[in-house]
């Protein structure tokens, strides 16, 4: 059996001697991926599991210098390709203010006469594939190595193509002058390299600079990384556009930088949502909060259709709410980014972060009005908490959609529904499967998300778990009761940290969710009817009504708990204490 010796080192892994690159961020940087390859990267993503590309912490042949920028964060790391040993893989990690590098060990075991396989390893168990060691690691939190005492947590996720990012840095490699050998004299004369072509997307930048003196130190990441990753900002960053823009009022908002047209972007001040406008052949022009008639008819509605074909009417809402279906130029143009993902990361994106949190806190009020307003018997209400179980399988496991499974859940878990005993007693008795797909499968993978244990597969992603990131950046509206699991000592920092790196992640993927989501409701039907019952404007004019819907939000949030809490209290009265 042939092994490979696995090497954990504090600092990059060991050169070859041939040869000796600095990337450092003053000589190199990459611009924000271009359309093309955003689809090039989607389409790696969407390979099958067994390939290697199809993983986004994978980064193939990236030197040691960029992967030690991208792990910045307590637990992050990557994998990529070995610079001194080809075919071999290194897993790149962040741990206690250190960046280590391990050589993953490779065994060829031999299964028979004509069949061998490879086993991955790092000091214990060995693996049939990268991702199961991966897996393994990011599952169990179990040490990487005894030595080092590090664990890996997230993954951070590439942002162009493998085929571009070999492209680029082999030919980085191979344009720079090489240091000679350590047996040779340990500096280098100054070179020039050729002009890059304008439209190239990385840039070097030599200016007559020597080459550095080649020694086995570890350069710190701060003066030697290369970070990719769209948000390390080029020379015509966004980021920067916007901080020159800051101070520029009453400039004309077409602006030419470079021969490039730019637009400013608009800072949006009011909601998009416009429920005294708002007109529905479901409801007359003027309604009173929760009218009987309406909410019958939502009641029919909602028993018609499968948990399936809800989901996907609730996905294709909430997608369409936060800008990530349906985004035109022109919107693209307003925004400054691609996508609402993008934009919600942003200080101009503070709207778009408070209609999802209303949107989010009506869809969860609606749904919980529909099981406390059924009147009807105890099993009838058992049989509708199970339909909604399996409305929040669907968008958890079908469509991908964190933020639409996040409002149905928080519907089942707010303190006026959890408390009906007596109809949670029934859906044990009479849908035991979907009692236990809430209790064994559904609670516990929301609470593993709010703590950032825990991420749906970047493939089968259409809109990402942004709450806690909304709540994060506008702590002044409640998005529920009980406390949030960044605000206990013992977590609040690593979750805190975890959800603000994941952002970073978000903002860059708006091109894949579109994809995702376009691709899982591609060829469906929506009905008219059924759509309106899961957009916000229906739902703030069914529970207000046409004029309690403009009202501040914090008033009516607090009236609404309130009719909750009687309507579940007429449903099942508390127990006086003797």
């Amino acid at each position: 059996m042939q092994q490979i010796v696995n090497t954990p080192l504090p600092g990059p892994e060991p050169r070859a001697s041939n040869g000796y690159m600095t990337f450092s961020k003053e000589k190199f940087w990459l611009e924000p991926p271009s359309e093309t390859q955003r689809k090039q990267l989607e389409e790696e993503l969407k390979l099958s599991g067994t390939n290697l590309k199809s993983h986004a912490w994978y980064h193939g042949h990236i030197p040691w210098e960029v992967s030690e920028s991208l792990v910045l964060n307590h637990g992050d790391f990557l994998i990529r390709d070995s610079q001194s040993s080809q075919g071999d893989f290194v897993l790149t990690s962040h741990w206690e203010q250190k960046t280590l590098h391990f050589l993953i060990r490779k065994s060829v075991v031999q299964s028979s006469e004509t069949y061998t396989r490879v086993r991955y390893s790092l000091e214990g168990e060995a693996f049939d594939s990268l991702p199961a060691l991966v897996h393994f690691y990011v599952g169990s939190r179990a040490v990487l190595t005894r030595w080092s005492g590090a664990q890996i947590h997230r993954p951070v996720n590439r942002t162009l193509p493998l085929s571009y990012l070999e492209t680029a840095f082999c030919t980085a490699v191979s344009t720079a002058s090489v240091a000679p050998s350590p047996a040779l004299s340990r500096r280098s004369d100054t070179t020039q390299s050729t002009q890059p072509s304008p439209n190239s997307t990385l840039h070097r930048q030599y200016n007559n600079i020597s080459q550095p003196h080649l020694n086995q130190d570890s350069p710190s990441s701060e003066t030697d990384g290369s970070c990719y990753t769209e948000l390390y900002p080029g020379p015509q960053s966004y980021v920067e556009r916007l901080r020159v823009e800051e101070v520029s009022v009453g400039v004309d908002p077409l602006r030419v930088e470079d021969g490039n047209v730019h637009f400013s972007p608009v800072v949006e001040t009011v909601s998009s949502f416009k429920p005294s406008r708002y007109q529905s052949p479901l409801m007359p022009k003027e309604n009173k909060p929760l009218e009987v008639g309406i909410l019958r008819r939502v009641k029919e509605l909602l028993a018609e259709i499968d948990p399936r074909t809800a989901a996907k009417h609730i996905t294709k809402a909430d997608c369409m709410v936060a800008r990530i279906l349906e985004v035109t130029p022109e919107v693209q143009r307003m925004m400054g980014v691609h996508s609402g993902m993008e934009l919600l990361t942003l200080p101009h994106g503070q709207q778009l972060r408070l209609d999802l949190l209303e949107r989010f806190q009506t869809m969860a009020i609606m749904l919980a009005v529909d099981v406390l307003g059924c009147t009807g018997t105890t099993e009838e209400r058992a049989g509708l908490l199970h339909k909604i179980i399996q409305i929040a399988a669907e968008l958890k496991s079908t469509m991908g959609n964190m933020f639409g499974f996040a409002a149905v859940m928080r519907a089942l878990e707010l303190p006026q529904v959890s408390r009906l005993e007596q109809t949670w007693m029934a859906l044990r008795q009479r849908h035991t499967e979907g009692a236990i797909l809430y209790e064994k499968t559904l609670r516990p993978f929301m609470k593993s998300l709010n703590d950032g244990r825990e991420s749906c597969p970047l493939s089968n992603t259409t809109f990402p778990h942004v709450l806690p990131l909304l709540s994060l950046l506008e702590k002044s509206v409640a998005v529920g009761e009980g406390t949030e699991p960044w605000e206990t000592v013992e977590v609040g920092v690593d979750v805190v940290m975890f959800h603000l790196g994941a952002a970073r992640t978000i903002a860059q993927l708006g091109g894949i969710y579109r994809s995702n989501a376009e691709s899982k409701l591609q060829g469906f039907q929506e009905q008219a009817e059924v759509l309106e019952l899961f957009l916000t404007d229906f739902q703030m004019r069914l529970l207000w009504g046409s004029r309690g819907a403009t009202e501040n939000q914090a008033l009516r949030y607090s009236k609404f708990d309130q009719v909750l809490t009687a309507l579940s209290n007429k449903l099942e009265p508390p127990v006086r204490s003797q």
